[in-house]
């Protein structure tokens, strides 16, 4: 059982989620504003948070981002909000999924269920982030399945953000951020070239397995080889 936070703005549009979580054994808190959620998450953090983003007081995106600069604290948003450039903006923020409305409780409880088995396999792993990639030091190479990879500077810091967290989603402007951390003016685009060229290397030298994946009009994410 793992204790949820659910922080939506009015108990009727949360009492069926709320319902289907607790028939799934988990125990669930119900807070209606984001600096009380906000208050809780630090003091005392429960297993994983449902966060909308309309909230009283304090948004659910300030939530996410006061909460992602003290821990990584499993979070996924809930929110009536669609475009694309919201859900871009919650995963830029470190959101570990993004659920709009109107949705399915048993969807959600499946995703719950993800995040906290990623999370856990995250923390158990956070020594060694990634058992098949491996670097020399902050700016040395890697190595994929103990065989030397042959990379560029760009490349070798896509792979490092990409392989610390297995099967977490990285926008394409989180990861320009990463690869390109003093540049102003690259483009997007320029990240999926990096990506182009690092999948054919990681494939050179395990072909079997797809290493990145694309998540449609998202990003990427590093696919570890099953145990």
């Amino acid at each position: 059982m793992s204790r949820i936070l659910m922080v939506e703005d009015g108990r009727d549009s949360a009492s069926a989620l709320l319902d289907h979580l607790c028939n799934a054994g988990h125990e669930v808190e119900h807070i209606g504003d984001g600096a009380t959620a906000l208050d809780r998450i630090l003091s005392s953090p429960p297993a994983l948070t449902l966060l909308d983003v309309v909230l009283p007081q304090i948004d659910g995106l300030q939530v996410l981002q006061k909460v992602r600069s003290h821990s990584d604290h499993p979070i996924i948003m809930l929110t009536a909000r669609t475009r694309e450039v919201d859900r871009l903006r919650g995963l830029d923020l470190g959101a570990d999924d993004y659920v709009c409305k109107p949705f399915s409780p048993r969807e959600v409880v499946a995703r719950v269920h993800t995040v906290l088995r990623r999370h856990a396999q995250r923390e158990g792993a956070c020594a060694a982030p990634s058992k098949s990639v491996s670097f020399r030091d902050a700016h040395g190479g890697a190595q994929l399945e103990g065989q030397a990879l042959d990379l560029t500077r760009r490349e070798l810091l896509l792979l490092r953000t990409l392989s610390r967290d297995p099967g977490r989603v990285f926008t394409r402007s989180r990861l320009l951020e990463a690869a390109f951390p003093e540049a102003l003016d690259v483009s997007e685009r320029a990240v999926d070239g990096h990506i182009k060229n690092l999948r054919r290397k990681l494939s050179a030298v395990a072909p079997s397995h797809g290493w990145i994946r694309s998540i449609y009009g998202v990003g990427f994410s590093f696919a570890e080889r099953p145990a």
